[in-house]
């Protein structure tokens, strides 16, 4: 009985807690380079400031991938590169904007233009006809009122007014410790939820094109979802080629909206000046990561694969610093700190920054497509086999509180200990629930670890996420440092591990996402 229980015991989590060994003399020297000589503002800046905003396939993304893999170049990587990795679509970029008012009377309005707009041809000016986002899915109204917008700028505007916002509530929060251990699973979405928002995503498209056949002259968004200048900014599909595009399109503030359409509803005429020039380019429609390599070093492992990364690419309306400049921002510098510290991995470091994640995780799942196979046929290429886990992050410029395990029961302690150098830091969660919606799902979906860390959400659904907001000054830099003082030490320890990191069953399924 006695050697049963030991026997037992020794099986325990947290005996497999104790018997994980944690290199914490390589953690320290990562956490004193970091704290020391941190490159995180300057991989910032040119992430932001010097690329733009970074929608996929625009110069903005190839300024900042281009530069991405010089850079990892000079530190001495190896294998980098911008690996094309299949049909993407076309580029897009603003070269001028400008919307106002000039009647009632002349005044400011603070708007954006949706990715993927369609041209005004100069500068329109013409009244505004108000109608509300149920009308446009309503074919029927649309036909009935084709008469009344013909000629105008239509606003689509919000049905309720300021006073629903709740001002009392801060933008900015930290998990509790009493959250974390309570975090349910998130953002997880089933194919079903996927092809049920789909649906009316496409009524509402065969609808804009309607108004372009009513002849309307360009349509303006007063989404009622954000307040005090913050304005949301994305678009779906109209970066494929053959297409057909939509009228001038943009987004303006909730509360110009709102003023707008109290002045309508007044009795007022309204006027406003519209104009929208852009360039598209689909010269090379292919879509691209940013690929490089720390080489491996034990001749029995180098062989295999640890892999970090995070989306490149962003919306139009800002220079995506929070979503998702963080995690590459992050990426970038874990992998300089490891090359720079020449701390020699066992296994090969791969990092890659994806394109395309926000039409649908589209550079992610195409790369796991190109070279570990498709879970959805069951047919698996050799190199799957090598690749002892995926690392990712994507949810904000937050501090790493932990990690999602994305239900794999093996996992829990051994990241436990691997978080247990990292108190002092407030990371020590590892929940068995999953997270969804981001890049470590491409590598879960064909049975290769995944995972996703657990980050304060700070202001990123309240202010910056999808925004206008989403710049360089929102981000917090002793957050990213923290951030990547974790991830390079997750990195390197799985890179020396004995053994490749546990895996869970491969489940026959078709990819959730796969393009919007």
């Amino acid at each position: 009985m006695k050697k049963l229980l030991l026997s037992l015991l020794a099986l325990s989590p947290l005996a497999l807690f104790a018997q994980e060994p944690v290199d914490t003399t390589a953690f320290r020297m990562i956490r004193d380079a970091e704290m020391t000589d941190s490159h995180i503002p300057d991989i910032a800046y040119h992430i932001t400031d010097a690329s733009g905003s970074r929608l996929t396939n625009s110069p903005g993304y190839f300024r900042a991938a281009n530069w991405a893999v010089a850079e990892m170049k000079g530190w001495g990587m190896q294998h980098t590169a911008l690996e094309p990795w299949g049909e993407y679509g076309r580029g897009w970029e603003i070269e001028d904007f400008h919307i106002g008012m000039k009647a009632p009377y002349a005044g400011y309005i603070l708007g954006y233009p949706l990715p993927w707009s369609n041209n005004t041809n100069g500068e329109i000016h013409a009244p505004v006809f108000l109608m509300t986002q149920s009308q446009l899915m309503d074919s029927a109204w649309l036909i009935q009122h084709a008469a009344d917008m013909k000629g105008k700028i239509v606003l689509i505007a919000a049905p309720n007014d300021k006073h629903a916002f709740d001002d009392t509530k801060p933008y900015a929060t930290r998990y509790t410790d009493s959250e974390l251990v309570k975090l349910p699973d998130d953002y997880m979405l089933t194919r079903d939820m996927l092809l049920g928002y789909l649906k009316p995503v496409a009524q509402q498209e065969r609808n804009r094109l309607r108004l372009k056949a009513n002849g309307a002259l360009a349509v303006i968004y007063a989404g009622g979802n954000k307040q005090d200048g913050t304005v949301g900014v994305q678009s779906f599909r109209n970066y494929k080629v053959g297409t057909p595009l939509f009228l001038p399109e943009a987004n303006i503030s909730t509360e110009d909206g709102f003023k707008l359409k109290r002045l309508i509803n007044e009795g007022k005429t309204v006027e406003l000046t519209l104009d929208i020039q852009a360039r598209f380019n689909s010269d090379d429609t292919r879509g691209y990561n940013v690929v490089g390599e720390i080489p491996g070093t034990d001749p029995s492992l180098k062989a295999q694969l640890v892999m970090l990364g995070g989306h490149l690419d962003s919306w139009s309306a800002a220079t995506g610093a929070t979503d998702n400049g963080a995690g590459s921002i992050v990426m970038l510098e874990a992998v300089r700190l490891l090359d720079s510290l020449h701390l020699r991995p066992k296994r090969t470091i791969r990092i890659a920054l994806w394109g395309g994640e926000e039409q649908g995780l589209l550079g992610s799942y195409h790369y796991v497509l190109n070279h570990f196979g498709n879970a959805e046929t069951s047919q698996f290429k050799p190199e799957r086999d090598l690749v002892s886990a995926y690392f990712n992050l994507d949810n904000g410029t937050g501090r790493i509180r932990g990690i999602y395990a994305q239900n794999n029961k093996a996992i829990q302690p051994i990241f436990q200990a691997w978080l247990a150098p990292f108190a002092d830091l407030d990371a020590s969660t590892v929940t068995l629930s999953n997270t969804g919606s981001t890049d470590h799902l491409s590598f879960d979906w064909v049975g290769i670890p995944g995972f996703q860390f657990i980050q304060d959400p700070l202001d990123y659904e309240t202010k910056t996420h999808h925004t206008n907001m989403d710049t360089y000054d929102y981000l917090r830099i002793d957050d990213l440092k923290q951030a990547a003082v974790i991830v390079a030490s997750f990195i390197y320890q799985a890179s020396v591990r004995p053994d490749m990191l546990p895996r869970k069953p491969v489940v026959k399924e078709t990819f959730v996402f796969d393009g919007f």
